[in-house]
């Protein structure tokens, strides 16, 4: 504690002279020559630009002098902000710098990132990393969930260049990939961070950042030097064009044996307009997606709840950070998934969008025509009934969002037209107020009108027009001792949105997690960077249905999981709980009384086995279709291996494995839940990748009279192939191969594809 309180002390008296020490661009005239963004800072403008390398560590420790020397330049063209960072490593060899694809830059790897908030209110940044191979990541990060989302992708230009005492990056991010309003706005904000991955994982920071702050871009500094360029170029407008051809051979064959073929060819297009900096308009026409990756699989056979998975199709990725938060928070609920889900739109035909952003306000809507054929959900208190879309329908979403000081506040609608008198509605409004640096609400109200109902068997059928509503509240805080976050929330039984993604309805629901901080420990001779003691608390009830004949009052679920993590050498965490929870699988069933214990670790262990993560839950666990307890298990393992291999080759493994399963009364497996998906990337060059995707779910019942279950065996396969030649976001071609069966039936699928954008 001694030790603690002496570097708080020096970096006090350090913190005065420093603060005012931001990043300062310089202004090139019209007669300079940009630089090349080659990676070598040698160009005659780098030689007057300011540098600044006032870094502190933020892991594995806060509030330390950063132990490795780094620097950042800024440039400001005619069309772009260039930032040249200088990264010293008094060991360069064991700079780790493997190909990687795009948004794969990760904790294993060095890499410089730039966050750029050109709103200047903290509120959201985008951010750019750049690996010591020439890897880039971006995305988007909010501080309302301090969350990031790596799906957006931005149009910058990145080189690297490896040096005898570390290396350097040259990072282009044109004016036109930012977002930014046309007037009253604040000063653009920055902060460049540096990963080390050693025994210990070093982050250094531009920014006096402490893990006290609610978020990770509390601290972003003012980009000085910048004077009037904002006023210069607001009225700029930028256009861009990237037509895509698609060249498809399918087969189909049923379970009877009957095959299809078909060959086609399809031209879309993507169009991007800024008529001036604070609206964006963005068109898709035709989309194809079969370049997509596919989601990785999840277990799904001991739940009757709908699963969501991530939005990875550009159109929507727009401002993301508009149409609403994305990412769950610490209690692993997703509210925000409620009011609008993409992955609902299946297969677009076309669509429209535009996006303001003021200095104070936020707004976007869209419109678009869906080819449909995806599900459709209708919740209830203990399971989702999903259908299947009738096709051809339109969809409709519009948010806009006002902020009055610390209190931001928004509006949204929500519209999906089926046709046939089948359709759903949803009004509502959202909210958010950082009261002080500590402490954040949060909350929603939304209001749901539908004609479309899903029977017990699956079928859409139009219905007596239904209302319900959900309502969210929910406190987080944060300090250098504890974190909370609480949650409450209603969601009536009728509430629908086939805009977003709702699985449970007819429930009233209070949950919170917490931790309280220990700080440094030793355990075992093991040296704990960080420390927590955890809660989870949950409690489910229902609300009564008549229409499902569910009873109000009834607990679908009550969780009591004391916990705890602590992270220690190579970027490594360890956490863990006891489950003292109550589980109803059924209205009108019993509330079993489940007791399992859970451990995990991540960690990166070197430069070849590079991720590793495993997870396993043990005990009395819930099997839901049977409606009884049994001894059983769920783990999920994740490993990632890269290797180099001659010509400057990388070959990248991942291998991800599920398993789930319960004993029935007799101590035989009642059931069984597996699921894997391997992927293989050989990274030829930066820009060249041959990628392959297996991936099976599998589940099998044992036939059980007592319970009135018939024996099950059901599986999905699927194997995708990909050779792809990428240079940024301008120029794709992609040559591809698709295959998928499930049983039993046997359907089978394949697909050869061939896919050409441009980008102008």
């Amino acid at each position: 504690m001694t030790f603690r309180l002496l570097g708080l002390g020096l970096l006090a008296l350090a913190l005065p002279a420093w603060a005012h020490n931001h990043p300062t661009a310089l202004r090139l005239a019209t007669t300079d020559a940009p630089p090349q963004i080659d990676g070598r800072l040698d160009d005659s403008a780098w030689l007057r630009a300011p540098a600044h390398d006032r870094f502190v560590q933020y892991l594995p420790a806060d509030r330390q002098p950063a132990r490795w020397r780094t620097s950042v330049q800024v440039l400001v063209t005619a069309d772009a902000l260039v930032f040249g960072i200088r990264a010293w490593d008094p060991q360069p060899e064991r700079i780790r710098a493997p190909l990687a694809r795009r948004d794969q830059v990760k904790a294993d790897q060095d890499f410089v990132s730039v966050f750029i908030d050109a709103v200047g209110h903290r509120r959201t940044a985008q951010y750019v990393r750049v690996s010591a191979a020439g890897a880039v990541e971006d995305g988007l990060y909010a501080a309302e969930e301090a969350s990031e989302d790596a799906a957006p992708d931005f149009d910058v230009q990145a080189a690297v260049q490896r040096l005898p005492d570390g290396y350097s990056v040259e990072l282009r991010w044109p004016l036109a990939a930012l977002r930014y309003p046309h007037a009253d706005g604040a000063p653009w904000r920055v902060m460049v961070a540096r990963s080390i991955p050693r025994e210990e994982r070093t982050l250094n920071l531009s920014a006096p950042l402490t893990k006290d702050a609610l978020h990770f871009i509390a601290e972003l500094q003012p980009l000085e030097g910048l004077d009037d360029l904002v006023e210069q170029v607001r009225e700029r407008g930028f256009f861009a064009l990237r037509p895509e051809l698609t060249l498809r051979s399918t087969r189909d064959t049923d379970a009877d044996g009957t095959t299809r073929r078909a060959r086609k060819a399809s031209l879309g297009a993507e169009f991007k307009w800024r008529p001036r900096a604070d609206w964006v308009i963005d068109a898709t026409l035709n989309p194809d997606f079969s370049q997509v990756e596919l989601d990785a699989p999840q277990l799904a056979g001991n739940t009757r709840f709908a699963l969501s998975v991530p939005e990875k199709r550009p159109f929507f990725l727009e401002s993301a950070d508009v149409v609403g938060p994305t990412q769950p928070d610490e209690s692993g609920e997703n509210r925000s998934l409620a009011a609008f889900y993409t992955r609902a739109i299946t297969d677009p035909d076309w669509g429209l969008r535009a996006t303001w952003r003021g200095a104070g306000a936020e707004a976007t809507a869209l419109h678009l025509r869906d080819a449909g054929g995806g599900p459709v959900l209708r919740a209830g208190a203990f399971a989702t009934r999903v259908g299947t879309q009738p096709r051809d329908s339109e969809a409709s979403f519009a948010r806009g969002r006002r902020q009055f000081g610390p209190i931001g506040l928004a509006g949204l609608l929500s519209r999906r037209d089926f046709g046939h008198g089948l359709g759903t509605q949803v009004v509502g409004s959202d909210g958010v107020w950082r009261a002080g640096d500590s402490d954040q609400w949060r909350g929603h109200l939304l209001l749901s009108s539908t004609t479309l109902g899903v029977d017990d068997a699956g079928d859409v059928q139009r219905v007596d027009r239904q209302r319900g509503h959900r309502a969210w509240l929910g406190w987080r805080h944060l300090d250098a001792d504890w974190f909370a976050n609480v949650n409450v929330e209603e969601i009536s039984p009728r509430f629908a949105n086939d805009n977003g993604f709702v699985n449970q309805s007819g429930v009233r629901r209070a949950s919170a997690f917490g931790y309280l901080r220990l700080g440094e420990r030793e355990l075992a001779g093991l040296a704990m960077h960080e420390s927590e003691l955890q809660l989870t608390v949950q409690q489910t009830q229902t609300v009564a249905d008549p229409l499902l004949r569910v009873a109000g009052g009834q607990v679908v679920d009550r969780l009591f999981r004391p916990g705890f993590w602590f992270a220690a050498a190579r970027n490594t965490g360890v956490w863990g709980h006891v489950g003292l929870d109550s589980l109803r699988a059924k209205s009108g069933g019993r509330l079993h009384d489940t007791r399992t214990l859970m451990l995990g670790f991540e960690s990166n262990p070197g430069e070849l086995l590079s991720f590793l993560m495993a997870e396993v839950e043990w005990g009395r666990r819930l099997d839901v279709d049977a409606d009884r307890v049994g001894t059983g298990l769920q783990a999920q393992f994740e490993a990632k291996l890269r290797t180099p291999l001659p010509a400057g080759w990388w070959l990248e493994f991942e291998q991800r494995l599920g398993l789930g399963w319960v004993d029935g009364p007799s101590g035989q497996r009642a059931f069984t839940d597996r699921s894997a998906q391997t992927l293989v990337v050989l990274h030829l060059s930066a820009r060249d990748s041959l990628r392959v995707i297996h991936q099976q779910t599998r589940f099998t019942r044992r036939a059980d009279v007592s319970a009135e279950l018939a024996a099950e065996d059901g599986t999905d396969r699927q194997l995708a192939l990909m050779f792809q030649h990428r240079i940024g976001l301008s120029r794709i071609f992609s040559l591809g191969l698709n295959r998928a069966s499930e049983r039993p039936g046997l359907a089978r699928h394949s697909e050869l594809f061939a896919k050409l954008t441009l980008g102008y």
